[in-house]
């Protein structure tokens, strides 16, 4: 752990494995003794849970410039959990995960990291975005070491085809040199989007190359702040399709359907595994 550090309490409504592993961010990382080491808004630090008590490395206004707000803690968590436990199989998604916040992600780094997600794996997005980090992010001195920040749409506009050749993200790669352009342009601005209508937002982000239905509601979710928008990946249609018949009403949740799709998410991909 670094030198400072802020502690808190948030007992089961905050567990690192599940915020950093349920598909919504990528550069959060654990290390042996369980904690996470991750960058958000060019700021790195060290997350690790022991009891009730969160630690996350840092000043206390660290905590309050950044960390809150990432974490989503002034959210009430067991309160949404009430309200989203509308039936037998959501009340069983709710008790896995458990302990899932929705992170309030930096809204480029949001629709870049998931123009790179699509048709794609954890682990694999995972790495071309920390090669991304590496070769163009500003370096971070942290624990003895160097971390990266995600680099800004500026930069990224700036660069062509043939240096992002090393990222290995195939055909992705032009259409994240035309989502950078158009933020660095003002051609989309997502800061103004997070101010407006969720259906204004999608519309507007999906004007973009590359960006459909999914990656919008990824970065409508995960990076401008509409709890309500519900991104539909293969481990959402299979849970709807299985116990739901393809489809399910989203008003039923009280405009936390986004909540409850990362309760869906975890929890659908959970039980791939133990079958």
């Amino acid at each position: 752990m670094s030198e400072s550090a802020f502690t808190f309490r948030c007992d089961d409504d905050f567990e690192p494995e599940k915020i950093f592993s349920c598909g919504q961010c990528f550069r959060w990382n654990a290390s042996e003794d369980g904690s996470f080491v991750g960058v958000a808004f060019s700021r790195a630090a060290r997350v690790s849970k022991r009891g009730d008590e969160i630690t996350i490395s840092g000043t206390e206004e660290d905590y309050a410039a950044v960390w809150r707000d990432y974490f989503d803690l002034g959210r009430r968590y067991d309160e949404i959990r009430e309200r989203l436990g509308v039936d037998e199989y959501m009340r069983e998604a709710i008790e896995d995960g458990r302990g899932i916040r929705i992170l309030r992600q930096e809204p480029w780094e949001a629709l870049c990291s998931f123009i790179i997600s699509q048709c794609n794996h954890i682990p694999r997005i995972k790495g071309i975005v920390e090669r991304f980090c590496a070769l163009f992010g500003e370096p971070i001195a942290f624990e003895g070491g160097v971390l990266h920040a995600f680099p800004t749409a500026e930069k990224t506009a700036s660069l062509t085809e043939e240096d992002l050749t090393p990222l290995r993200c195939g055909y992705r790669a032009k259409y994240v040199l035309s989502a950078a352009r158009a933020v660095s342009e003002g051609r989309i601005a997502l800061e103004e989007l997070a101010r407006g209508s969720q259906s204004d937002a999608l519309c507007a982000l999906k004007t973009i190359d590359g960006v459909g239905d999914k990656v919008a509601a990824c970065v409508m979710l995960f990076g401008l702040g509409f709890y309500d928008a519900f991104p539909r990946d293969v481990w959402i249609k299979r849970a709807l399709a299985e116990r739901y018949g393809g489809d399910f009403d989203l008003s039923r949740f009280g405009g936390c359907a986004g909540i409850a799709q990362q309760y869906l998410f975890w929890h659908r991909r959970r039980e791939n595994t133990e079958d």
